[in-house]
C-alpha cells in the first residue's frame, strides 16, 4: 500500500508584514504651514518636529538626501512643517504647502475627545469641552456651532482651524 504525504506550507500574508512595518502620517494641505504647525501643536499637545540630527533645517536635510532644489518651493523646509506626538503614540502630521485654497467641506475631520467619555458626568464633560474650545479659539480657531443635547448627555463644539478645516471637540 502506498502512502501519500501532503506537505503544508505557511504563507506570511502581505497584510501581516505591512502592518508590522507601517507607520501613519497625516498630510494636510495648507497655505501657511507655520500657522498650522503652531495651531495644531497646541490643539493636539504635539511639538514641532525638529530636523534630523546634523541638519539645521528640513530643507538642508532634503538637499543632503538628494531632493532636487526645483522640487522644493521657496521657503519649504526652512521652518518645521510637521508636528509629532512627544509620547510617540500618535501619527506624524505634515502640513504640505499648496497654492490652492480650501474650497469645500472636509470629507474627514478630527474629533478631539476632551470630555472624557460617557463614564464622566455630563456637566464635567461639557466643562472640559468648553475649556478646550476657549484655549483653541485663543490659538486661532473659530466656533461653528455648539451641540448641546441634555436629553442624551451629548455636548460637543464644531470649530474651524485657522485655514477653515472643520473639527470637533467632544
Amino acid at each position: 500500500m502506498e502512502t501519500t504525504t501532503m506537505e503544508t506550507t505557511t504563507m506570511e500574508t502581505t497584510t501581516e508584514a505591512t502592518a508590522l512595518d507601517m507607520t501613519v502620517q497625516l498630510t494636510i494641505d495648507c497655505s501657511d504651514p507655520r500657522r498650522m504647525v503652531a495651531f495644531w501643536a497646541e490643539a493636539l499637545g504635539y511639538v514641532p518636529e525638529p530636523p534630523p540630527a546634523g541638519h539645521a533645517t528640513w530643507r538642508a536635510y532634503w538637499a543632503a538626501t538628494g531632493v532636487p532644489e526645483e522640487e522644493l518651493p521657496p521657503g519649504a523646509g526652512d521652518i518645521p512643517e510637521s508636528i509629532v506626538d512627544p509620547s510617540g503614540r500618535g501619527p506624524r502630521v505634515w502640513f504640505q504647502q499648496v497654492p490652492e485654497p480650501k474650497v469645500a467641506k472636509n470629507r474627514w475631520h478630527f474629533d478631539l475627545k476632551a470630555g472624557g467619555g460617557r463614564d464622566v458626568p455630563p456637566d464635567v464633560r461639557a466643562r472640559r469641552v468648553r475649556s478646550t474650545v476657549e484655549r483653541l479659539v485663543a490659538a486661532g480657531a473659530t466656533v461653528l456651532r455648539i451641540n448641546d443635547e441634555p436629553d442624551t448627555g451629548f455636548y460637543a463644539t464644531a470649530l474651524r482651524d485657522p485655514e477653515g478645516n472643520e473639527f470637533d471637540v467632544v
